[in-house]
């Protein structure tokens, strides 16, 4: 290898574009993707949707062909961890004795799920979900319609939920705030999502903490004890209490690590030649004035095209707006923007909230900080450049359906 090569360490959606980016922008030097599953880069948002209704999702979600990678003259090294980065020497070691020098390397390693610390944690019938043998797994459990125990009502949890309930499964989600997803959406629209779960049969438990995991004879779960004695009983248990960045390469490096791989808005780490996108990436965002990691699917498509830039000595700040999305029964939703879930905003619906379609914003001193799509479709954009404005918008006409809401820039109060 040349020392003038660019080195990917982490083979998921982020790592894959990266390569791909490189290429399509003109980098004709070596590029070699590390990854240690052993499969080829794929992406993850089926794996708790599609993929746990309708089975395993297979070649569906590779983000390339198995051919494409020799087709673009990069070198993908599967089922094999990197174990160190020398940023002095530019250099990584792999798994065994075998090591890469670097002209640029790129951290693409992404979150691994939080892990329960408690008594039965470990029993079978506990289940996680992040890589596709976990989501595999997973529909072979629920296969049977099992009294189902979700810990977490994220957005992971509450997709599991709506997946497992489709199936026939007897479902209860636990989660230790009042109201699942309270913080991320506030009280109202989170509690669409709660209705839409206990109308379907869920039985959702907000406020509630988890001691103990209790076992059967056969070294399986069999139940769940609540800090107030309270036992629900379980066949199957999938722990959705969230995920860490992956930083402890970047950690042992002396990367400035805080909530993940701190860079610019560039996607440059503190240092020389190092780069991070993707779920371990805390990135400097323009536009929110603050450092920002977001562990979604739309930073893993995006980034990459930032940091292929910076390495191509092209000035391409990434400063998209964090945008999510989710599928749960009969509602699709789009979220994009950011929301200080310590101060109050102020929420203001567009269209029928009953009827299942609607959208709601998120307002700060009259300014649209975020907003949601209820099984509305194409309305990201605009809600983003009422964003980015930083108009003060006319909250009735904000809230009318018959206002376009590229017309919202015009209705600025003075």
């Amino acid at each position: 290898m040349s020392a003038n090569d660019v080195v990917i360490v982490g083979a998921g959606l982020a790592g894959a574009k990266t390569a791909e980016t490189l290429r399509a922008g003109g980098y004709g030097g070596g590029i070699v993707l590390v990854g240690e599953e052993r499969h080829l880069p794929y992406e993850r948002p089926a794996l708790s949707k599609e993929g746990l209704i309708d089975g395993p999702v297979g070649e569906k979600v590779q983000v390339h062909p198995e051919g494409w990678y020799a087709e673009h003259d990069v070198d993908l090294i599967t089922d094999c961890p990197v174990t160190d980065v020398d940023v002095r020497a530019h250099r990584v070691s792999l798994t065994g004795s075998a090591s890469l020098r670097y002209g640029s390397l790129v951290l693409t390693t992404g979150a691994a799920p939080r892990r329960l610390r408690m008594e039965g944690s470990d029993l079978g019938g506990v289940h996680h979900l992040r890589t596709v043998e976990d989501s595999t797994a997973l529909y072979a459990a629920l296969a049977e319609a099992p009294r189902t125990v979700i810990i977490g009502g994220g957005w992971i949890g509450l997709e599991v939920a709506a997946a497992a309930r489709s199936r026939g499964a007897e479902v209860t989600v636990l989660e230790q705030a009042p109201v699942p997803m309270e913080r991320v959406l506030g009280t109202r629209m989170a509690g669409v999502l709660l209705r839409a779960h206990r109308d379907r049969g869920v039985d959702v438990r907000g406020g509630v903490e988890v001691r103990a995991l209790l076992p059967q004879g056969r070294g399986r779960v069999a139940a769940v004890l609540l800090g107030d004695g309270t036992v629900v009983d379980a066949d199957v248990v999938v722990v959705g209490i969230g995920a860490q960045p992956r930083t402890e390469l970047a950690q042992r490096a002396g990367l400035e690590v805080s909530n993940g791989i701190v860079v610019d808005v560039g996607l440059r780490s503190s240092a020389l030649d190092v780069y991070a996108a993707g779920d371990a990436a805390n990135a400097w965002h323009p536009t929110l004035g603050r450092h920002l990691r977001v562990e979604h699917w739309d930073n893993a498509l995006h980034q990459p095209e930032t940091v292929a830039a910076s390495i191509l000595a092209v000035d391409a700040p990434y400063d998209r707006l964090p945008y999510f999305f989710s599928d749960q029964y009969d509602l699709g939703l789009e979220y994009t923007g950011w929301v200080d879930a310590t101060v109050a905003h102020d929420v203001v619906v567009r269209g029928d909230e009953a009827s299942g379609r609607f959208m709601a914003f998120w307002l700060k001193d009259g300014q649209v900080a975020a907003g949601m799509g209820v099984n509305e479709w194409g309305q990201m954009d605009a809600v983003q450049d009422l964003i980015r404005s930083g108009s003060v918008v006319d909250r009735s006409l904000l809230a009318d359906p018959d206002v376009p809401l590229p017309d919202l820039d015009a209705s600025v109060r003075t």
